[in-house]
């Protein structure tokens, strides 16, 4: 997957690993994307060192560009208000998160029927890595 893809894109994250037997380093780079606990989302901007964390965290997390739909929907079911200029800037990343006021992680509920392996990658059939725009039905499991 090549990292220019993403950039400038709002990027969904979802921890789908624990955090037993974690490399320290690793585990500093989740905190840092506040990806602290299993079924915790996150919103990242796609800039080149957002992009390399998750890059380095790829076997713990699953990530991809959410649609605008599922984001409204996301935030509706959690209780977040915002306008719809918020959730515009938001989605062009002229605006990070907590310039507008939510508060990340955002913890979800496991994914209904389970993710598939969590310790494969999704190309292959598991849970873990690069999704692209599969993302939001995950994301619609897990509301």
């Amino acid at each position: 997957m090549a990292k220019k893809e993403l950039e400038n894109k709002l990027i969904a994250a979802i921890r789908v690993r624990g955090r037993v037997n974690v490399r320290e380093d690793i585990s500093k780079t989740l905190e840092r994307l506040k990806l602290n606990r299993v079924n915790n989302l996150s919103l990242i901007l796609g800039t080149k060192s957002n992009i390399g964390m998750i890059h380095k965290c790829n076997d713990y997390i699953t990530y991809g560009e959410i649609s605008k739909e599922h984001l409204k929907k996301l935030f509706e079911k959690k209780g977040i208000q915002l306008k719809e200029e918020d959730i515009d800037s938001l989605f062009k990343c002229s605006k990070t998160p907590k310039q507008l006021g939510i508060k990340l992680p955002i913890r979800m509920r496991p994914p209904k029927h389970g993710y598939e392996a969590i310790k494969k990658s999704f190309s292959i059939g598991g849970s873990l890595g690069y999704r692209g725009s599969k993302i939001n039905e995950l994301i619609e499991r897990m509301i």
